[in-house]
């Protein structure tokens, strides 16, 4: 991609607080996009060659969207958590396998799509974050599901095609989860806290793929009291 071109892409990204960049073969994140720092709202590098988010990732202190699916991101810079009014973090297909530290700190983050890299368990940073609505962690490595996630203040949870064989019994706690998916994991029926059925807010709980059959679960305890939740939210969207 010629430099006539990328000055092209930052002119009117200067003028729409957008810039986005998808399947060029890039290796790195473009460095002329420090000159937007103040102007920048979304940035989209998807389906590139990245390895690398430059720490200068912490200056684009209005970014509400950064998208970097399917890229070759190992790691993420610490300063990527000074992002304020980060909103949504998309960064699907790359081989990361923690978050930094101070990932809580993204206090405006909603939605968080992790699916396809090398997690091997869900994140305590993201219990921290309060107006978290939709966490994807699909496609991982997860093997087990920790007490601290009793704090994640998430509505929908998406746990698919992972290795799941435990589930801490706290997941009933969460003070929003609506909506969790677990399919395709290697959870026996034994090992789903029944409290996700019978004290709970969830009301859509997807545990296909497993290693029970799902007319099973019809006979454990709390199944009515879920079927009332799974009922009701239908209902409410029919």
């Amino acid at each position: 991609m010629g430099n006539s071109a990328l000055k092209a892409h930052l002119e009117t990204a200067q003028k729409t607080g957008v810039f986005q960049l998808t399947g060029k073969g890039l290796t790195e994140f473009p460095e002329d996009l420090q000159k937007l720092t103040s102007n920048l709202r979304t940035i989209d590098l998807s389906n590139n060659k990245i390895e690398l988010l430059p720490p200068l990732i912490g200056k684009f202190s209005l970014l509400k969207s950064l998208v970097l699916n399917n890229n070759k991101l190992t790691a993420l810079p610490e300063e990527l958590c000074k992002l304020k009014k980060l909103e949504t973090l998309h960064l699907n297909g790359n081989h990361l396998r923690q978050l930094p530290a101070a990932f809580g700190q993204l206090s405006a983050l909603k939605t968080l799509s992790l699916s396809g890299n090398q997690l091997r368990t869900v994140p305590t940073q993201l219990c921290g974050l309060r107006h978290l609505d939709v966490v994807d962690l699909s496609k991982n490595q997860i093997q087990n599901v920790p007490d601290t996630v009793g704090e994640l203040q998430a509505i929908e949870l998406n746990l698919n095609q992972n290795q799941i064989s435990q589930i801490s019994v706290q997941i009933s706690h969460c003070p929003r989860l609506k909506v969790l998916r677990l399919e395709e994991n290697c959870l026996e029926l034994g090992m789903l806290p029944q409290s996700i059925l019978s004290d709970s807010q969830i009301s859509l709980l997807a545990v296909e793929g497993n290693l029970f059959e799902i007319k099973k679960l019809r006979e454990l305890e709390g199944y009515d009291k879920y079927m009332e939740r799974f009922t009701a939210t239908k209902k409410k969207f029919a």
